[in-house]
């Protein structure tokens, strides 16, 4: 048998493991249930894949996101590695085949979601493979308090009564101490070794940053700060406007989202990995695969929904060990807008039901019936005809999806796109004459950047609302454009897929599961105080604060955070006078703003300005009706 050193160099190329890997390898190799608590980038996925090879059999893994597993699945085969997923929306045949390769063909790991595992054809294959670990990713949606939780996983514990000798690893990145009970309890861990690495980055200073002005602080950040960036954002929207607003600041950027095709994914992910652009501008769809170790800076443009969420992607900062910044760009505006985009929205029970029923109605499927069906499913033309909100009603659509009772698969993908092949003035010379196309063009180039350089997906519906037109008379206008030779036009006819999971029965299947949408709100309302928390306290370090919310104790100041910086500052003592006199001198020259005055005096930004308000208010200076300061005298 190869040891798990053998293994890692034979496979992974690697001479040694990373901190905790070894001991949590070493005590599923011994045959521990054991639970692992590793930072992100911390590479968990070793610690269960190194020791399913060292022992015969399949290892069996349950994760809850399909492209992670086909991303894990596409490396371990690149490996050599013998490996396979159970896909959604597969024939029964297709599914019975796959199962007998795993009995029968060697294959060294199966990864499946909870749902999967729920079916009774894949549990009675399961009995009949040799299994020699059960891997459970993201082991935090197993509870109700963990980000992301999804009851389907409380039923895995079903491996247990199929292989009760087989040793279970449970794995997260962040899970606060009732989530960690919640694990073991759930997933039935018997005397579990417990492996927590400390979340403490001594290298990765954490900023939070009150800004009137966004982007403003955002070219502060990235003329100050050299290197490889990340900008988290909220939506496409932002992504496209701040790539266009960087650019045009000569900043290297590009953005990434879950609309963007994989081809144009790929292309930006690794012009950004080799350097070629400096700045990801992306949303949280940038996250899995992502070990670029060089990142200088990460940055948040809006506040993240959750502690966890925050920390995992500020955590993808300064993999080399050397120091990087997370920053935090938050106003006055940023909790009313953070409670309007996370909390209002949330469904209650009544409006899920609600929205079940329609879709039932929707695709035709009678009482007791629809079962494992499977819909093409337009969500726009769904909400349209029944006149729902869409922002609650697709909230609706992934409880229902997060409670196994529909899988609600989105195609980014299939998205209607074009691309604008003729120069501007050749487009609007041709609808100059012709009001509804002159509309139509004038509407989609202020709604997308880029058009003129790449296929852009766009929201037919969302042109049909802003223009007061008809989404018919858009599609029609695009194709005679196309066939005019001035564009390219992608038409998808339905951005979904909907498989009805249970057989509908209306209150009865959302009775069952109730307690799940009401739980799932309270902690998505505990989650969002506890970032807002987070970001009014002042008082604490910033490092101190998020290892708090995880359990993990830290006595010392990190020195590197906002607040650490700060401290520091209002220890330090300025020459008042001499920030005066360099006031002053600059002020000869011409008139300028506060803003001005900040980045050529080599002082923090709370003393200047201190000193600018002190020197207006004595008379020295005085401000003028265009935000600009001036001497009194001269």
């Amino acid at each position: 048998m190869s040891s798990a050193l053998q293994i890692l160099h034979k496979y992974w190329k690697h001479e040694s493991f990373k901190p905790s890997q070894e001991q949590v390898i070493t005590s599923l190799a011994d045959g521990n249930d054991t639970l692992a608590l590793l930072p992100t980038g911390g590479g968990k996925s070793i610690c269960f894949q190194v020791p399913a090879l060292m022992q015969e059999g399949i290892c069996i893994v349950i994760s809850p996101l399909i492209a992670l597993m086909q991303d894990q699945v596409r490396n371990l085969n690149d490996r050599g590695i013998k490996a396979l997923a159970l896909p959604s929306g597969i024939s029964y045949k297709d599914l019975d085949t796959l199962l007998d390769n795993c009995i029968y063909g060697n294959y060294r790991f199966l990864y499946l979601s909870p749902e999967r595992l729920l079916q009774d054809l894949v549990q009675e294959r399961i009995k009949r493979m040799k299994v020699n670990y059960v891997a459970v990713d993201e082991a935090h949606c197993i509870s109700q308090w963990g980000n992301d939780f999804r009851p389907s996983y409380k039923k895995i514990k079903i491996l247990r009564q199929i292989h009760p000798t087989v040793p279970i690893i449970a794995l997260t990145a962040s899970a606060t101490p009732k989530v960690i009970e919640d694990i073991k309890m759930e997933l039935e861990l018997f005397q579990p070794n417990i492996y927590k690495a400390s979340f403490y980055r001594n290298n990765l200073g954490y900023w939070t940053i009150k800004a009137t002005d966004k982007r403003y602080q955002l070219l502060r950040i990235l003329k100050k700060y050299e290197g490889s960036s990340i900008l988290y954002v909220r939506n496409r929207k932002t992504a496209v406007e701040l790539t266009e607003f960087l650019k045009a600041s000569h900043i290297k950027a590009e953005y990434y989202h879950g609309g963007v095709d994989s081809k144009l994914k790929t292309e930006r992910f690794n012009s950004w990995m080799q350097d070629k652009t400096r700045v990801m501008v992306a949303t949280n769809a940038f996250g899995m695969g992502i070990d670029k170790p060089d990142v200088r800076t990460v940055i948040h443009y809006h506040i993240p929904e959750s502690i966890e969420s925050y920390f995992q992607e500020a955590g993808r900062g300064g993999r080399d060990d050397k120091q990087a910044l997370a920053f935090l760009l938050h106003n006055e505006n940023d909790s009313i807008r953070l409670d309007n985009q996370f909390i209002k929205v949330l469904p209650d029970s009544a409006y899920v039901q609600f929205v079940y029923r329609k879709l039932s109605n929707y695709f035709q499927i009678s009482y007791g019936e629809g079962e494992q069906s499977i819909h093409d499913f337009n969500f726009n033309t769904f909400c349209k005809t029944y006149n729902l909100n869409t922002t609650i009603t697709y909230n609706a659509l992934l409880l229902l999806d997060r409670c196994s009772v529909i899988s609600f698969v989105q195609r980014f993908s299939k998205k209607s796109a074009i691309h604008i092949t003729s120069t501007q003035n050749q487009l609007l010379n041709y609808s100059a004459d012709q009001k509804v196309t002159s509309l139509i063009i004038k509407g989609i180039l202020r709604t997308y950047g880029g058009i003129f350089d790449d296929e852009t997906p766009i929201n037919i519906p969302l042109l049909a609302s802003k223009l007061a037109m008809d989404e018919t008379l858009i599609i029609n206008t695009l194709t005679t454009l196309q066939d005019e030779g001035l564009l390219t036009f992608t038409y998808a006819q339905s951005d979904a897929e909907i498989i009805f999971l249970v057989p509908r029965e209306d209150e009865l299947t959302i009775n069952r599961i109730r307690h799940h949408i009401k739980e799932y709100t309270q902690s998505k309302v505990e989650k969002v105080a506890a970032m807002v928390s987070f970001i009014k306290n002042t008082s604490q370090c910033r490092s101190q604060q998020l290892l708090e919310y995880f359990g993990e104790k830290k006595p010392d100041e990190c020195e590197i955070c906002s607040y650490c910086y700060t401290n520091q500052q209002n220890k330090t003592s300025f020459d008042t006078k001499a920030i005066q006199h360099q006031i002053v001198v600059l002020l000869k020259n011409k008139n300028q703003s506060s803003r001005t005055l900040v980045e050529q005096l080599a002082y923090p930004e709370t003393v200047v300005l201190e000193i600018i308000k002190e020197m207006n208010i004595h008379g020295v200076i005085k401000i003028n009706p265009d935000n600009t300061y001036q001497l009194t005298t001269i």
